[in-house]
């Protein structure tokens, strides 16, 4: 069996790159941008003013002037106006353009308006350059502002918005084929006798996506018929990019999903890796480039190789940069005994001083995904026999 890193590299290599589309700026959260965005121009474009109050000339105060005339109001998105001179003011409103011949704002709370006049207050410091948010102090025309591989949330998409991109490039998102396996599974509603269970690892499996902003999924469901098996999955592989099946992928009589992906042409690049849960894991590619993720019908386990591979590799196939993975420490001392990695759920809380803990949720096996309610994640320690103390740092994968 292979690490989980080595199933990393392996992914990595064989994962076809999505394609580039051009889209419209509001249909590109969570997506992740393949050009570069430059500054369309000096950000904030102009001398901006940061408060409500006046706009003035600092030597009318050092001369005297401390009522000055009310010139007239200039509202942000107004051309500058003119100062008359320094025994007057302009009223200004906040992200307006400084007015010519002003070199201060003075807050609305620092003043009294009176018959026309404004009285800056005995209390004011006012000082020259005060409240104003001066041109190109952010950015200047043509900075680099955002690069290709950024995943696109709402800081991104402001930028780019204020880059003046109505539309950017971005890498199409992955159509998925969500495909559950085994004749016990029972829809969510439907009549349900003792010995079947519901089928929940597709709803986990799509709610996952879909929170991660992946929208192009369906779903299927397939009994152990090697035929239907066979036939149905010929159809998904020439019809999407991605296929992520839960069962059907371990030692058993009725695990056909390897035998039934052979036969169709996919090649399998890994089966099983030296991990727990999810040991049996498999990986291939089909003649087209489809990527075939083939998980392990308990849910646990599903939902972990999920996390742990299977959206991770398809945010590399969307061109993003490289993550630097997530490290917390542990809340309580874990003793792990297996010689392989072992996954193990955690509820991520603060303390006192505001420092992440991972505290352990060990789950009842595989099959015992009601533990997972309230849990954030799960960590990743290395292959035992050890005990792992309190405050050990390792990697942590959230759902």
């Amino acid at each position: 069996m292979i690490s989980p890193a080595e199933a990393d590299a392996l992914i990595g290599q064989q994962f076809t790159c999505l394609p580039i589309e051009s889209l419209p700026l509001v249909q590109c959260t969570g997506s992740v941008l393949r050009e570069n965005v430059y500054a369309e121009r000096d950000q904030p474009p102009y001398d901006r003013v940061a408060m409500d109050g006046i706009a003035l000339n600092t030597e009318g105060l050092r001369t005297g002037h401390h009522s000055l005339h009310i010139q007239a109001m200039q509202a942000a998105g107004d051309p500058p106006m003119q100062l008359v001179s320094s025994d007057h003011a302009i009223k200004i409103m906040t992200g307006a353009v400084l007015p010519t011949g002003c070199d201060a704002v003075v807050p609305i709370e620092q003043i009294t308006i009176h018959d026309g006049l404004a009285t800056v207050k005995d209390s004011a410091c006012v000082t020259s350059g005060q409240n104003i948010h001066r041109r190109g102090s952010d950015t200047t025309q043509g900075a680099l502002l955002l690069s290709s591989g950024m995943l696109l949330g709402a800081p991104e998409i402001a930028v780019a918005a204020g880059a003046g991109m109505a539309r950017i490039r971005v890498s199409a998102q992955p159509t998925i084929l969500v495909v559950s396996t085994g004749n016990e599974l029972i829809e969510p509603g439907d009549p349900i006798e003792a010995y079947q269970v519901r089928r929940s690892n597709t709803y986990g499996i799509v709610a996952s996506l879909r929170r991660r902003g992946f929208q192009r999924i369906a779903d299927d469901h397939l009994p152990d018929d090697f035929g239907v098996l066979r036939r149905r999955l010929r159809v998904h592989l020439d019809t999407h990019d991605v296929l992520i099946l839960s069962g059907g992928v371990s030692m058993g009589q009725l695990d056909l999903v390897p035998r039934a992906l052979a036969e169709l042409g996919v090649r399998q690049v890994f089966h099983k890796i030296a991990q727990r849960p999810g040991k049996p894991i498999w990986f291939g590619v089909g003649s087209t480039g489809t990527a075939v993720f083939a998980l392990p019908g308990n849910p646990v386990s599903t939902l972990v190789c999920l996390a742990r591979y299977v959206i991770p590799g398809l945010y590399a196939a969307m061109g993003e940069s490289a993550r630097v993975p997530e490290k917390i420490a542990i809340a309580a001392p874990i003793d792990v005994k297996v010689t392989m990695t072992s996954f193990v759920p955690v509820r991520v809380q603060g303390d006192e001083w505001g420092r992440l803990w991972a505290h352990p949720c060990p789950t009842n096996g595989s099959g015992d995904f009601t533990s997972l309610a309230g849990t954030d994640g799960f960590i990743e320690l290395p292959p035992g026999p050890n005990t792992f103390a309190k405050g050990f740092v390792t990697r942590l994968c959230r759902w």
